[in-house]
This record gives C-alpha cells, sequence and structure tokens, in this order.
C-alpha cells in the first residue's frame, strides 16, 4: 500500500482517503459508494466496521453505525462487501477502520484468515494504544496487511517511536475531540502536522474534522493528504433512502458523487 501511495504522490496527487460505514444504509448501497468515491479519486477507502460504542466517532458517524448495525451488518458481513467490490472493478486499497471488540470477538485467526480471503489491504484501530499493538502488528505483517498508526497532538512523547514503526501511511488526528465537521483548525495542528512530516518515512494524512476543499487546501500545504469522513457520511445520511432503492440508487450516487469529488481537485463526477 505504501509503495502504491507514494506513486500517487510522486505524480503530484495529495491523497485523498475517504471514510465510509459499512453497510450505511445497505451492503449493496456500500459497494456503489465505494465505486463512486474510486471514480471521484479517492486514493484508499477506509470501511468502517460498525460498533455500538464509538469512542471516538462524533454523533454523525454515530448515526450511521446504528443505521447499519440495525440493517444486520457486522465485521465478517463487511469484509465479505470487499470481494463483491473488487469484483466490479474496485482497485484502491481497502483498510478495515474498526474497534478492537470486534476483532476480539471474532478471534485474531479467525479475523486474518477472513481478512485474508476478503482482500484487506490495510487494519486501523483507533482504540488500540501503540502500547499495545505490537503482536497485532506482528500479526499484520505475517497476512501481508498494513496496519496504520494514529497520532494526535497529545502524542509528542511518544512520537518518534509511533513515527519510526509507521507503515503505509501515518494518520494525524487534527484535534483532540471527536470525528464531526467543523469550521477552523487550530494554528498548533499545521506545526504538529510539520513536525510529524519532517519525522516520517511514509505519507502524512490529517483526519477528523476535515470538511470542506478550503480545509483540503490548507491541511494539504504540510502534509501528503486528508481522511474525510463525517462531511461525507452527512451526504450518506441525505440521500439514504435513495440509496436504498434499486430504482434511485444511481441518481444518489451520482449526487454522492459530486460531494466527493469537492475534496479532489481533479476528480470526474461521474457514476457510470
Amino acid at each position: 500500500m505504501q509503495e502504491y501511495l507514494q506513486k500517487q504522490l510522486a505524480q503530484n496527487k495529495k491523497l485523498f482517503i475517504p471514510f465510509i460505514t459499512a453497510g450505511d444504509p445497505n451492503g449493496e448501497a456500500t459497494i456503489g459508494l465505494a465505486l463512486t468515491l474510486q471514480k471521484a479519486g479517492a486514493s484508499a477507502i477506509e470501511l468502517g466496521i460498525p460498533y455500538s460504542d464509538p469512542l471516538a466517532d462524533g454523533p454523525v458517524i454515530q448515526r450511521a453505525s446504528q443505521r447499519s448495525l440495525s440493517a444486520g451488518m457486522n465485521i465478517v458481513k463487511a469484509m465479505e462487501l470487499v470481494p463483491a467490490m473488487r469484483e466490479r472493478g474496485l482497485t484502491i486499497p481497502i483498510i478495515l477502520f474498526t474497534y478492537y471488540n470486534p476483532v476480539l470477538q471474532l478471534g485474531k485467526e479467525s479475523f486474518f484468515a477472513l481478512a485474508e480471503k476478503n482482500t484487506i489491504d490495510g487494519l486501523l484501530i483507533p482504540d488500540l494504544p501503540f502500547e499495545e499493538s505490537g503482536d497485532l502488528r506482528e500479526s499484520c505483517r505475517q497476512h501481508d496487511v498494513t496496519f496504520i498508526s494514529m497520532v494526535a497532538p497529545t502524542s509528542v512523547q511518544r512520537l518518534k517511536k509511533i513515527v519510526s514503526n509507521a507503515e503505509g501511511f501515518l494518520y494525524c488526528v487534527s484535534s483532540l475531540g471527536v470525528t464531526g465537521s467543523r469550521k477552523t483548525f487550530d494554528q498548533r495542528i499545521f506545526d504538529f502536522l510539520s513536525e510529524v512530516k519532517q519525522e516520517a518515512a511514509v505519507p502524512v494524512v490529517v483526519g477528523f474534522g476535515v470538511s470542506s476543499k478550503e480545509h483540503v487546501e490548507e491541511l494539504t500545504k504540510v502534509c501528503d493528504g486528508v481522511v474525510v469522513g463525517s462531511a461525507l457520511i452527512e451526504e450518506v445520511e441525505r440521500l439514504s433512502s435513495k440509496l436504498k432503492e434499486e430504482d434511485s440508487l444511481d441518481a444518489a450516487l451520482l449526487e454522492f458523487a459530486e460531494k466527493a469529488s469537492s475534496f479532489v481537485s481533479d476528480a470526474k463526477v461521474s457514476t457510470g
């Protein structure tokens, strides 16, 4: 994955890594959303596993998890969506974004067997501290899954250790709170990103609160790309009823593509 992302950067393309919740509003819509994001210019996709107690997520993504869980989605079904995406033409990396409990409940061996079978490229676990991730990172290496590390402005004392072990890309958290759209970013975030960028050998992206093209332009002056979650999930929520129905799905995906393409300068709005 790291080589793929660095090739994009070498072509002067900033990384756009969107987040969507698996099963929101249903599996078929999730497949369509992933393909639409690829066409809109996504570098990779974070596929969120719905969870009943998402500590890092704001209300928008919490509601997405609730909708997904109500529709019967779980970690196994979410991973099984990925081959269907591949069959329909998805080629970009898929990073599973999941809290640690669903992985523990499934069992590490079963989880990695399913990850391998379903062509999962990366794994990101927001509630697993770096100091406790060594065993899982080693399992990821054994199964050709890239473990994505996160750093926050509070990580200063541990920054060099986390950065030196980073693989794929480094996910910088832009705030101390939960996910969600915001209007501005504290200047200290830009200083923090510059510091991480100087230390890192992998691409550096920033997430939590990125919700406009202006944010993208501002933040990518000091890092390699952005993760966009809540701003896209809000659009999924708005289009939810259309995304559920076969006869309105394509039109809804076209509307979603317009929103997604606003985060990349050279995107083409198309679902067909």
